[in-house]
């Protein structure tokens, strides 16, 4: 007698017994390998951001030391609010400098896509930002320098008026060396270094444009400069 053959019902699960096996062995391709160059570029955008880390680091120390190396009145508060010291510019601009680079350098070595857009993002506004201000600068150069210079004079003219603005003054006369805008007669303008004031200082100008403010000593003479316009 021929064998009666039971047809069973069709099951899906032996086909995903079959297709999870199947999965287990399925080979994936390994990601391409960077070519010498590509490595040569990349570890020269590692150096270079590294180069940029360390310039911004510098310019968020000399910010601080800016901060820090301002003597309080006698009072012992600031001169001015922190929010509107001029020192607090280089603290931001060095923690931006410091935080682009730091993702740039990340991104490159680590191949990130998220830091290496967040990068070039930077990159791309702060070189929309400087061509901006080059066409300003070229358009306007006439008018900025002349604005430039009265802002210089009015720098002069309230030195004694504003601590920080005595501080950034001097600082910036001991590191060129100069001692006002074109000349020592400059400070004619100041009204306490005026050789009509009735003060101690008149005819005189600042310690910091003398050339030897110690004289051979250990504290600076705060008086070097008294006298100095009215010698001729």
């Amino acid at each position: 007698q021929a064998s009666r053959l039971v047809e069973l019902p069709y099951s899906s699960f032996d086909d995903d017994d079959d297709t999870a096996e199947q999965d287990h062995g399925v080979w994936y391709p390994d990601p391409p390998k960077l070519s010498p160059f590509s490595h040569c570029v990349r570890y020269l955008a590692v150096l270079w951001n590294l180069l940029f880390l360390l310039l911004g680091l510098l310019t968020l120390a000399v910010g601080v030391w800016g901060l820090l190396a301002k003597s309080p009145l006698p009072g012992g508060e600031r001169g001015v609010p922190l929010g509107s010291d001029p020192m607090l510019l280089f603290v931001l601009a060095g923690l931006g400098a410091s935080a682009v680079s730091l993702a740039g350098c990340l991104g490159a070595f680590r191949a990130s896509p998220c830091l290496l857009r967040f990068f070039l993002g930077a990159v791309l506004a702060f070189g929309g930002l400087e061509v901006l201000g080059g066409l300003l600068l070229l358009l306007a150069r006439r008018r900025l320098w002349d604005a430039l210079r009265d802002l210089l004079l009015l720098c002069l003219l309230r030195y004694q008026e504003d601590p920080d603005l005595q501080f950034l003054v001097d600082e910036v006369q001991r590191s060129l060396q100069c001692c006002g805008l074109e000349s020592y007669r400059d400070w004619e303008s100041n009204p306490y270094f005026n050789c009509s004031a009735p003060g101690v200082q008149a005819c005189g100008v600042p310690a910091s444009c003398c050339q030897d403010p110690l004289e051979s000593g250990s504290v600076p003479n705060a008086q070097c400069g008294f006298g100095v316009l009215g010698l001729g």
